[in-house]
């Protein structure tokens, strides 16, 4: 058992001395980590070399210290794409690893937001950080942080032990307000209600248990209904029976927070001493950990073990969505359906090789075909063709085939349990295939992940195989070169740096830049105290004093853009330098030369993912930025640096309209004295297409309105279908601007409509959804594949504060093997217009004339039934039912006529033929009708 001892103090290289629980930023050498910021995390214990035990005999920690336990932050960028302005925002998180102890760089502080009472002048000060959310890396989701003393809503003795114990409490969203509430006591029995076990009434707010209530509830209410007691129940029937229901106005209820006031106008800023207080509060740790999971799916009474897990936790797997309903009972014959074979016999097994149960003389007749298989050296090497070799020679000898009827011609195979053959070999890989590979290696390293995104017509799979080949490839090179250098008597070829670099190398710092880098890849300064090797992608491979801390310590860099255009060598002036007059002498006017220019990647606007210029198209004019798999472009990789978007295309060629405002957002006044402004070039709104009539509309609300088609869908041009719209689209307000004139789309998940743009500016989730479809109407629907996902493709369009859901969603820039984005598979399977023999004037008219006849339509309908049909006694043409018989006067030939009846009419008919019946006299010929046997109601 380790015995309490006093603190103890590590010095760093810097200077600053670090005990267990503060803060520290730590990295690995320069050439490991690549140039990517440090990272955040605090020390949990110090601990010797490996090998040796942690504690000696009597309880103390064996001594000296070279390694240490750390608990890691993520920054928000770390796990997501979307951008975040606040470089001090951290994720904390319940994962710790052990480093060396030379990988700590300095010390700095980093607390809990309701802690903080100053936030503005907090994140003024160097090196301090907050979080308010934890990301747990294994079920990859975002998770609440809230202080223990705020959870109210659990009995005393679990809560003096879990604010004993932790600090903090980690939960889901939606369950925070259940935790901070009042205790909650059930109505019935006077006990604690624990949420996932309680229904609260709609009126009397008061909490129940559901086994408490009569009768007890299996489960709660389905969201968006609600439930009420039997007092309540009853109570509101009385009042519906007295007509004096009276519904108040629901009030939304502000959202709790244990954050401290905004600091007001009169509000001083607290002094140095109070901060200094909060940066050196103490934080309780139970087992090295200030936090625990305490939402959804926690037994609350678990939390008095203290061997219970601390980590999230998702929902529960066992129930019969994941599992079978029973279980053979064990020693019983297992009864299968007829045609089903019993996993794990010889007959459902796949044979790989069976050359260990061949003779002598089999396997050299095996060596000796295997040979004339194939005339290639390469492919005679190759691990996966000597693979599938091996499993067909061993499929024709169990089938006590000839070996000579073995072949390699065809590169695929049917695998047991597939529906579909599989290729045993990769394709070939083009150049363009190569040299795209290769320049995402250059920019991300081993994180193959994004680089298959830039390959984006290989399959995971393939790009991790290849990416073993081309590193023995480069090593096979490099060996190949060392021997030669020794074949011809030279000095051995310098090797590459270590990965364990020396301290100067760690430190990062360049004594003195070169030439070619003179000048900040940041900010463009040309003058530093110290200078820092640059992150990959910038103008330079340096960093001022400035940009490098920033950038090593926050991740933020304030790029100054680039101008590309060259200086022209006889412009007048081109060597004055700032601040030097043309007129003064020659030596004091130095050449300015401009730095060398790098390729840069492009930031998509429509998934914020960075991407090569080929794989991420710029325009020319206005530098609008996007996957062309997005916007409908087609660009020959020759004129990629010329290509435009449709607006600057359209301002050079005037085929379309120079009114830019698209048909289906609202109208928005517009002075006409000032100059017409574009959609700008930094949000994907600037993506426009032209219509069928001369005008434009984004390219997102086309796509995302289901009633919009495209005579190429292609190119997402022209547009049709705008008139073919329902009118509801049109009527109805959107719910983020409170306008309404343009086309609405609704939420997937709850009731909310707004605009296409509209929902993009709010940061609104879009995407497409594959519903599966049933076999009984895989005929008539339109089923595609998408990534290893076949059904109907849906655009979706979703509010930002949804939770995320279980169905497959996919981005609009997501690939599938053949390099197509969702939008293009998309809109070529379910927006492309009829165009085959049909001229677009046509299609159209044809429209035009479904819509004029579809309301004279409904117009004749009505005309005709309020003409046709009058009662024939009293000749009225209201009635809630007319009913039809034969009459004589009406007869046409030897047949009857047919006239119609009222129900008043009607039933007097009845009335009287009934007393005539019981006065003993029949009826006939009432009305001209043979009785009312003749009466045939409609």
């Amino acid at each position: 058992m380790p015995v309490p001892t006093s603190p103890t103090y590590i010095t760093l290289r810097n200077g600053d001395q670090v005990k267990v629980n503060d803060h520290v930023y730590c990295s690995p050498t320069w050439s490991i980590r690549d140039g990517t910021p440090y990272s955040i995390a605090r020390i949990m214990e110090f601990l010797p070399a490996q090998g040796t035990p942690t504690f000696d005999s009597v309880g103390k920690r064996n001594e000296p210290f070279t390694r240490v336990r750390l608990a890691w932050y993520y920054r928000p960028g770390d796990v997501s794409d979307r951008p975040v302005a606040d470089s001090r925002l951290l994720l904390a998180a319940i994962y710790s690893e052990v480093c060396d102890l030379n990988q700590l760089r300095a010390k700095c502080h980093v607390i809990h937001r309701d802690k903080i009472s100053d936030l503005a002048g907090w994140k003024k000060r160097p090196d301090r950080f907050y979080f308010t959310r934890l990301f747990d890396p294994w079920i990859r989701k975002e998770f609440e942080v809230i202080q223990a003393t705020s959870v109210r809503n659990i009995p005393d003795h679990i809560r003096e032990v879990l604010t004993g114990r932790y600090e903090y409490v980690v939960a889901e969203k939606e369950i925070v307000p259940d935790l901070t509430d009042e205790l909650r006591l059930c109505a019935t029995c006077e006990k604690w209600c624990p949420p996932p076990e309680t229904v609260q009434c709609d009126r009397c707010k008061n909490f129940f248990h559901m086994a408490c209530v009569t009768p007890p509830l299996l489960a709660k209410p389905s969201r968006g209904y609600g439930w009420t007691c039997a007092p309540c129940s009853r109570q509101h029937e009385e009042e519906v029976d007295s007509h004096e229901v009276r519904h108040p106005t629901p009030v939304a209820p502000k959202p709790k927070s244990n954050a401290p006031a905004p600091r007001g106008r009169g509000r001083p800023r607290k002094d140095r001493v109070l901060a200094e207080k909060e940066e050196n509060v103490e934080i309780k740790h139970f087992k090295m950990w200030p936090f625990r999971y305490f939402g959804q799916y926690t037994v609350a009474e678990d939390t008095l073990d203290p061997e219970d897990f601390i980590f999230p936790r998702a929902a529960t797997r066992v129930g019969p969505k994941y599992q079978v309903n029973c279980f053979p009972v064990a020693g019983s014959e297992n009864n299968l359906p007829p045609g089903i074979e019993e996993r794990g016999t010889e007959s459902t097994i796949e044979v790989l090789n069976s050359v260990h149960e061949m003779s002598p003389e089999e396997v050299a007749a095996m060596e000796t075909y295997k040979s004339t298989l194939t005339r290639n050296e390469k492919l005679k090497h190759n691990i996966d063709w000597l693979t599938e070799a091996i499993r067909r020679f061993s499929a024709a000898w169990q089938n006590r085939r000839d070996m000579a009827t073995v072949n390699m011609q065809s590169p695929n195979r049917l695998e047991k349990w597939k529906t579909e053959q599989t290729r045993y070999i990769d394709r070939e890989w083009s150049e363009a295939e190569k040299a795209a590979f290769e320049d995402a290696i250059l920019n991300h390293g081993a994180e193959l992940r994004p680089v298959r995104d830039e390959v984006g017509s290989r399959t995971m799979p393939e790009v991790v195989r290849y990416y073993g080949h081309w590193k023995n490839m480069k090593l096979g090179e490099e060996n190949r070169r060392i021997k030669a250098a020794r074949a011809s008597g030279l000095s051995m070829l310098a090797r590459p740096p270590s990965r364990a670099g020396s301290a100067e190398e760690d430190s990062s710092i360049i004594a003195e830049p070169t030439k070619g880098n003179a000048s900040c890849g940041a900010c463009r300064t040309r003058e530093s105290d110290n200078w820092w090797k640059a992150p990959k992608g910038l103008v330079t491979n340096v960093l001022c004093d400035n940009c490098g801390i920033s950038w090593r310590k926050y991740a933020d860099l304030n790029v100054r853009p680039f101008r590309e255009e060259t200086i022209s060598k006889h412009t007048k002036g081109a060597d004055k330098r700032e601040g030097t007059p043309l007129t003064g002498p020659a030596a004091k006017r130095a050449r300015a030369t401009p730095p060398p220019s790098v390729s840069q990647q492009n930031r998509c606007l429509a998934c914020y993912k960075n991407g090569l210029p080929g794989k991420v198209l710029r325009c020319r004019n206005c530098s609008f930025r996007a996957h062309p798999g997005v916007i409908g472009a087609v660009v020959d990789a020759t004129s990629l640096d010329q290509w435009l978007c449709d607006l600057c295309s359209n301002e050079k060629l005037q085929e379309f309209s120079v009114n830019y405002d698209c048909l289906l957002c609202p109208r928005t006044r517009k002075d006409p004295k000032k100059k017409q402004f574009h959609p700008p070039a930094d949000s994907f709104l600037r993506s426009c297409k032209p219509t069928e009539g001369q005008a434009w509309v984004h390219t997102l609300c086309s796509v995302f309105i289901p009633e919009i088609s495209y005579s190429d869908a292609t190119r997402l041009r022209l547009v049709e279908g705008i008139s073919t719209m329902p009118p509801y689209r049109w009527m109805n307000k959107c719910t983020l601007c409170d306008q309404s004139g343009g086309a609405v789309v609704r939420c997937s998940d709850c009731p909310a409509e707004y605009h296409v743009s509209c929902a993009w500016k709010a940061g609104h989730k879009f995407g497409f959804e594959m519903q599966p479809v049933k076999a009984s109407r895989r005929d008539t629907t339109t089923v595609v594949d998408f990534k290893d996902f076949n059904g109907c493709m849906v655009p979706t369009v979703t509010c930002k504060g949804h939770p995320a859901h279980r169905r497959e969603r996919f981005e609009m820039c997501e690939m599938n093997e053949l390099g197509e984005t969702a939008v293009q598979v998309y809109c070529k399977n379910y927006k492309q217009a009829p165009t085959a023999n049909i001229h677009g004037l046509l299609r159209k008219a044809r429209r035009l004339d479904q819509i004029i006849q579809t309301e004279d339509s409904i117009d004749s309908e009505s005309t005709l039934a309020s003409s046709e049909m009058h009662c024939w006694s009293c000749g009225t043409e209201y009635s809630p039912c007319f009913y039809s018989f034969t009459v004589k006067e009406f007869m046409v030939g030897d047949e009857f006529g047919e006239a119609w009846e009222c129900h008043n009419c009607h039933m007097k008919q009845i009335e009287n033929h009934q007393e005539s019946v019981n006065g003993g006299n029949g009826l006939n010929g009432i009305n001209g009708m043979d009785g009312m046997d003749g009466i045939e109601p409609s």
